[in-house]
This record gives C-alpha cells, structure tokens and sequence, in this order.
C-alpha cells in the first residue's frame, strides 16, 4: 500500500506530461499544416480542422489536404481537444483567410492535462494553467501571457 500511495500519483503526473507534450505537438502540427495548406491552395488558412486531414487512403484537394493524421483531424488526441478556427478574411482567392487560432483543451482539467494551449498565423505557442479553453476570436492567443520557451 505504501508503495501504491507513492506511485499512483507520479504515474498520474507523467501521464499528464505526456498529454501536455502531445498537444504541444499538436499544436505545432496544425500551425504548420495550415501554412501548408495557405501556400497549397491559394484561399488563405484552413476553414477548419477537417480540411487539413482526411480518411485514409486519403487524396489532396481543398476539402481534405491528407496534411494531418485522422485522429488528431477529428479534434480530439491524447487527452486534449482541438479546434482551428479563421478569424479573418472569408476564404476565397479575392479575400483569403489571413489569420487563425488553434486551441488545444484538456478533455479533462487535472486528469488528462493542466495547461491549455494556443497558437495563431505567428506560431508562437501560449498557454494558461487553468485549463480553461483560450477562444478563437482574433487576438485571443496573442493575448494570453504565458508563452512557451
């Protein structure tokens, strides 16, 4: 029991750290996929997460580029969910999608992660200790302090 009461809770700490590492991943993996896709298809970042992935076997078009890994592509990866939204422009050649924000949430706050994470068009990855979910409007993420090193 005593070994129990001092191993549980470092497994439960490590497997938060992982969680939060495979989001930072994620996270970094969708800011490069969406570059990807803004130099691919000519209308700006991605409309949203499902346009960057796609069932396998996948074939490239503006619907599903086959850039990201079906499951992180269905939002949720690790302990942590996923959404990446535009936040300017309408998505056509005229008035292409400039800017986005990803966000990265733990499913559940203290048990699959601690820190919730989110980037934008910069690639600079900021997070909170909260947990709680940034928002996707513009200038959200930029907003945020806490920036990761």
């Amino acid at each position: 029991l005593i070994i129990a009461a001092i191993a549980i809770p470092n497994l439960l700490r490590a497997r938060i750290a992982a969680n939060e590492a495979s989001a930072v991943g994620s996270v970094r993996t969708i800011v490069t996929t969406n570059t990807q896709f803004y130099t691919t298809y000519g209308q700006g970042f991605a409309p949203a997460l499902t346009n960057l992935g796609g069932a396998t076997p996948c074939t490239a078009a503006y619907a599903s580029a086959c850039l990201v890994d079906p499951i992180l592509t269905n939002g949720s990866k690790s302990g942590y969910l996923f959404v990446d939204v535009p936040n300017s422009g309408a998505g056509t050649v005229l008035n292409p999608y400039t800017g986005f924000e990803v966000n990265g949430t733990p499913q559940n706050v203290g048990s699959s992660g601690q820190r919730a994470f989110c980037a934008d068009q910069s690639g600079v990855i900021h997070y909170n200790l909260t947990g709680v979910a940034v928002g996707t409007g513009k200038g959200t993420c930029a907003a945020v302090a806490l920036v990761l090193q």
